[in-house]
């Protein structure tokens, strides 16, 4: 089965319902922060988004309780993801109100233009932003994965799918396979695992390959597995690998490019997707038909053609007292030091410009005033003053969203 040349994924009701609750669920989290958003695989049609209706009665009647600038901004989100504003009916999210009557207008929307989507991106490195790809180079993708991956029975998914990896694997990939999508988000992985069977696709993060690892859970050899969105521990690939799971297929990419390229052993280079095109130095890609071309959040070396190895991250530079400061140079001296097992670094704005926060996981059972009582005096030490962060935070793990990738916390 595949895919014609606009997709149409939205033709399949349930794909237009996942993409439609998990994009309403993610901008309610980013709306109100600290508070639980609800699941947005157990949303009903008959929820209400905003104010209920005049005598509504009933479990979904309360709904989510949007106000009137929540309202907007929840609607905004699904305008911008599906351009909505290039069939002019936008206006009609905010006279009906129910979650089902939401998912009608997007699929009338769609049915008049589908010929792009945006994505937004994580802000794992500075401000999140759009991103928008063609429709047609989603589907390129989705052919390509469905041709390295080969027969699939089913995919499971540990992620939501509006972001582009989970779009790509649980709605775009899963049409062009044919294949049905089973949503097991909130179990625990052994369980998972325990459901797992030949022929299934399990489509996760590198955190979540982690805990699978850790469970010890028995895998089928003839199921297969992805991870994106960050890089995957070579030590846990190898551990699921000597779980049983036949493959593990790690795609390299950004919200900005799609899928660049590919791997399914871990100690081994990437391969480049064969509609991509590197430059020189590695530092970009280019599309060898469309000449749209995208530059690399990581450093890369190329080993041979169409083979390249990552090198570590570029985070982009901030201006710290007029002086370029790289967020990423500063966390790695801060993880040098003997008591840090990671460090995360990005800036935050104070008045006239913006100074740099770190979020700190000890590697010993110190607490977090010993820690740091050691940790900033050392650090100050090897950082220049526009390098030295102004807040300190220590926690268990860095605080990451639901694809995996960094989040933001509070200030220390």
């Amino acid at each position: 089965m595949s895919l014609t040349p606009s997709g149409q994924w939205w033709a399949d009701q349930d794909f237009l319902t996942r993409v439609v609750t998990d994009l309403l669920t993610g901008e309610l989290r980013r709306l109100r922060p600290g508070s639980p958003a609800p699941l947005s695989r157990v949303l009903g049609p008959g929820l209400q988004i905003g104010a209920p209706r005049t005598g509504a009665a009933g479990p979904e009647s309360d709904g989510l309780g949007a106000d009137s600038l929540e309202l907007v901004s929840l609607a905004t989100a699904l305008v911008e993801a599906l351009h909505l504003h290039r069939s002019g009916i936008e206006d009609y999210l905010l006279v009906r109100r129910t979650l089902g009557e939401w998912i009608e207008i997007c699929a009338a929307g769609l049915a008049r233009f589908d010929e792009a989507l945006t994505f937004r991106t994580s802000g794992s490195t500075g401000k999140a932003k759009s991103c928008t790809h063609a429709t047609s180079s989603l589907t390129e993708e989705a052919d390509f994965l469905a041709g390295l991956l080969g027969p699939i029975r089913r995919v499971v998914t540990l992620v939501p799918c509006h972001h582009i990896y989970g779009f790509l694997f649980t709605v775009m990939l899963p049409r062009v396979a044919g294949a049905p999508v089973v949503d097991a988000r909130g179990r625990m992985p052994s369980r998972v695992c325990a459901d797992l069977a030949d022929g299934d696709l399990l489509v996760a993060t590198p955190d979540m390959w982690a805990a699978v690892a850790r469970s010890g859970a028995v895998l089928p050899s003839g199921a297969a597995g992805t991870s994106s969105t960050a890089r995957l521990d070579a030590g846990v690939a190898r551990a699921v690998r000597d779980q049983g799971l036949g493959r593990l297929v790690e795609v390299y990419g950004s919200s900005e490019t799609g899928g660049i390229g590919w791997r399914d052993d871990a100690d081994g280079p990437f391969h480049l997707f064969p509609y991509w095109e590197l430059s020189q130095d590695g530092s970009a890609v280019s599309h060898v038909r469309s000449g749209k071309a995208g530059t690399l959040p990581d450093r890369t070396v190329i080993v041979s053609p169409g083979r390249f190895s990552l090198t570590g991250r570029l985070d982009a530079a901030v201006q710290v007292g007029g002086v370029n400061v790289f967020p990423g140079k500063v966390a790695d001296v801060l993880q040098s030091h003997p008591d840090v097992a990671e460090a995360a670094v990005r800036a935050f704005p104070v008045e006239g410009g913006e100074r740099l926060k770190a979020f700190v996981v000890p590697s010993s059972g110190r607490s977090d005033e010993a820690i740091l009582d050691d940790l900033i005096p050392w650090a100050h030490a090897r950082l220049t003053t526009e390098e030295r962060p102004r807040s300190w935070t220590v926690g268990m793990a860095l605080p990451r969203d639901p694809m995996g990738k960094l989040a933001d916390w509070p200030l220390g």
